[in-house]
Parts: C-alpha cells; sequence; structure tokens
C-alpha cells in the first residue's frame, strides 16, 4: 500500500574514512493529517480499529472512542441525551487536535449512523476538513434533550421518509455550511435510513467542495457480511489518500 504522506528528501553528504559518500534522506512531511472516528448507537470503538490502523500505517493520526453510555466509557445509555453524544464528541475533536503532530487544518472525521449524524453537528462547531459517513442518521431536532434511547422511533422513521431541505434540522444546515470535502456511503437494503433521507442529506451539501456517494450492494445498515466490509473498508481508505494526496499537492 502506498504512503499518504508526502515525504521531505535531503541531499546528504557523509565522510568516510577520507572519501565522500552521497547519500538521500526522506522523512514524512509534518504536520500529519488526523482523523477522528465516532462509532454507532449501540456500537464502540472496537468497530473503527481496523479502519483507524489502516490510517495510521499511511501517515495518519487516529483517535476512536466511546461515547458515554458505550462500552467501558461511563454514564447510563438510557438517559444518554444528543447534547451529551455532542459534547463527547467535540472533547474527542478538541483532544485529537491537541496531539503535536496533527495539522490542524487538517482534519477528518468518520462517522457510522448515529456517529454520522453526530459528524455533521460536529462540523458546525469545529474546522472539518473531510466527512466520511457510511449509512448517516437523521434526526429532527424536537425532543433534543430527551435521552436518545427513548426518541419515538416511529416519529423518527416518518421524518427520515420525509423530503427536507437544508435548513430543516441542525444536522442539515450544518451540511449546507460545510466547504469541505464529502464521502456517503450507502447501503442498498438499509432498514433504518430510508433512500430520501440519504437524498436529502446530499442535497443539503450545496458549498461542498466534492461529494461522493457511493451504494454497496446487498448491505445492510449494519453490515455484518464481511464481504461489504471489505468493501466498505476499500472505499472509505481510498477516498481518504486521495483527498489527502490532493491536499498535500495542493498546499506544497
Amino acid at each position: 500500500m502506498s504512503e499518504l504522506s508526502v515525504v521531505d528528501k535531503d541531499a546528504v553528504t557523509l565522510e568516510v574514512e577520507g572519501q565522500k559518500v552521497v547519500g538521500s534522506l526522506l522523512k514524512p512531511e509534518l504536520p500529519v493529517p488526523g482523523f477522528l472516528f465516532i462509532h454507532g448507537w449501540g456500537g464502540d470503538q472496537e468497530e473503527d480499529l481496523g479502519h483507524a490502523e489502516e490510517l495510521a500505517r499511511l501517515g495518519c493520526v487516529c483517535f476512536t472512542f466511546d461515547l458515554r453510555g458505550h462500552a467501558e466509557s461511563d454514564a447510563d445509555k438510557e438517559r444518554v441525551t444528543r447534547q451529551d453524544g455532542l459534547n463527547d464528541v467535540l472533547a474527542a475533536y478538541d483532544y485529537l487536535a491537541a496531539q503535536p503532530l496533527i495539522d490542524t487544518a487538517a482534519i477528518g472525521v468518520v462517522g457510522t449512523s448515529y456517529g454520522g449524524y453526530l459528524a455533521m453537528l460536529l462540523t458546525a462547531h469545529r474546522p472539518v476538513r473531510w466527512l466520511a459517513m457510511r449509512v448517516p442518521a437523521l434526526y429532527p431536532d424536537e425532543h433534543w434533550d430527551t435521552p436518545k434511547s427513548k426518541l419515538d422511533k416511529a416519529e423518527v422513521r416518518s421524518y427520515r421518509e420525509q423530503p427536507h431541505s437544508a435548513g430543516d434540522d441542525r444536522a442539515l444546515s450544518a451540511c449546507n455550511d460545510f466547504c469541505g470535502d464529502v464521502l456517503i456511503v450507502e447501503s442498498e437494503r438499509d432498514e433504518q435510513i430510508p433512500r430520501q433521507a440519504m437524498i436529502s442529506m446530499q442535497g443539503a451539501f450545496g458549498q461542498a467542495n466534492s461529494l461522493s456517494h457511493r451504494i454497496i450492494p446487498g448491505a445492510t445498515h449494519a453490515m455484518r457480511d464481511a464481504r461489504h466490509q471489505r468493501i466498505y473498508a476499500t472505499l472509505l481508505t481510498g477516498w481518504i489518500e486521495e483527498m489527502v494526496r490532493a491536499s498535500r499537492l495542493t498546499y506544497r
């Protein structure tokens, strides 16, 4: 697999027993891109570690974490609100951005389902250059402070099935203001996120620098099939490599 980072090359001359030896010293270009991973509701960071490891091998700094109410993190899941989730994501972003190797102008976010929803919201509060989302969820703004687990599922489903414009809710408003690059990966047989929700989200990214949309044939929302997971991993890593490499060439 090729490296994401462009390298700096310095000519070097060594003296060995009175004679000249010429070489080249190649170093990764610093600072490096950073990527924040946000898992879905009911999931945990384990589902993101494999993707994060791939990006780390490509020269990126990655941060995965468990939202409150999930896995090793504190809080009663039945009491966690969307505001709690957004606060967790803001804290995670700030931790990643504070790492000494990070290029704060080159931070990307990868979100799955509810994590994709939180990723959209995050872009309204922090600078995000790349936004990658698999089966991103959409929710009405009503009952914002109601625990996430207690939201009316029928009401949420009905909202997702209706067409929406860019200003209809917080997430779509954030999408409308986003000027970076976007990847949306959809599952063909998604039983949670209807096609209309995807169309509404795509339509909201009116100012995005680029928008890529991919559909994984036969995949469900949870995407348990190993073949579908491999397809997604290839799409995600390939897109990020393309985006980061292009940014390096543009700003050199």
